[in-house]
């Protein structure tokens, strides 16, 4: 756009763009008329106060990169038991007087703990592999030879409880349907989507089965590798965990001293390892949840110990 003024011409220079700006992909309107558009190009911002996407609204807590829970589970296994029962034991093995007899005792049961918790891990993931194996194929040997009105009827009690219709229900089952059995439902009409049916067909994450596995049964299939990843991971944990209780006992010839500083450093370990499992759950929303978390924590570990140490203490003559 240019003026004159004063017989001089003005021309307006182009707006600076940013380069991340031009990179990424036009954004239309959710009522935009262009039928070619994928729903994922599809916002709001041109509605919205500012120009905003949604993607880019932050909430108070914007913890979005939780652990994984899986591991979160492994690891609150391992180090749980690995702070609590060695420590139980070393504490019962106290009242007996002699810390190379605690140190013995409590590693050996240290390294028996750790393998026999990371077998446990590693038998634990691999009978739920194969539970969910068991159960897709006699799934998918279901919906193959079930009628199209019992698969809605199967979707629609899952669907149904959380707010979907019964229309939308049938149409969710059709398209799962198509996807997975190489038959088309009648009244299937051909498109240009077709190609890619076909190729989706061939992929045993979705179709009828998996949704019915994942939303139905609240199962999912367990890769190979996570096999080993829960006995490596709740092992070490057991490991890390176990030998904390038994540093004082190195340093320290008499046992009922020693005992006193592994209350403690166990103590204050269990109260972070609380904080720190409150916080990577999502479960310390303020300074209460932090504290629910390593108090309990501490709780449990403690309750075990003085159990332990006073069994002993009774039993010794």
């Amino acid at each position: 756009m240019s003026s004159e003024t004063n017989g001089t011409v003005a021309v307006s220079l182009p707006r600076h763009v940013d380069a991340s700006a031009r990179s990424q992909p036009p954004v239309w309107a959710l009522d935009s008329s262009n039928g070619n558009v994928p729903l994922p190009a599809k916002c709001d911002r041109h509605g919205r106060e500012g120009g905003v996407c949604c993607k880019e609204l932050k909430d108070e807590d914007d913890r979005t990169c939780l652990v994984n829970p899986d591991i979160v589970r492994d690891v609150v296994i391992g180090l749980s038991d690995g702070l609590t029962v060695p420590f139980a034991l070393t504490a019962g093995l106290s009242s007996l007087g002699e810390s190379r007899l605690v140190v013995l005792g409590g590693i050996a049961e240290l390294i028996a703990g750790a393998i026999s918790m990371g077998i446990g891990g590693f038998l634990a993931s691999q009978a739920e592999r194969d539970q969910y194996r068991f159960l897709k194929r006699h799934t998918s040997a279901r919906v193959f030879r079930s009628c199209q009105g019992e698969m809605e009827r199967e979707v629609y009690a899952v669907l149904g409880p959380v707010g979907v219709d019964e229309s939308t229900s049938r149409a969710v089952t059709k398209c799962l349907r198509d996807v997975e059995c190489d038959t088309p439902t009648p009244g299937h009409n051909s498109s240009s989507s077709d190609e890619e049916t076909q190729s989706l067909r061939w992929q045993s994450h979705v179709g009828l089965t998996p949704f019915l596995l994942k939303f139905g049964e609240g199962l999912e299939e367990v890769p190979t590798s996570r096999l080993y990843a829960s006995a490596i991971t709740i092992g070490l944990g057991y490991l890390i965990g176990g030998i904390i209780p038994l540093i004082p006992y190195f340093y320290f010839t008499h046992a009922q001293v020693a005992l006193i500083y592994s209350c403690i450093l166990t103590g204050v370990v269990l109260l972070v390892f609380g904080a720190v499992k409150a916080r990577i759950t999502g479960a310390g929303q303020d300074i209460k949840g932090y504290l629910w978390g390593a108090v309990s924590t501490l709780l449990v570990g403690g309750a075990a110990a003085a159990a332990a140490y006073a069994i002993v203490a009774l039993l010794e003559p």
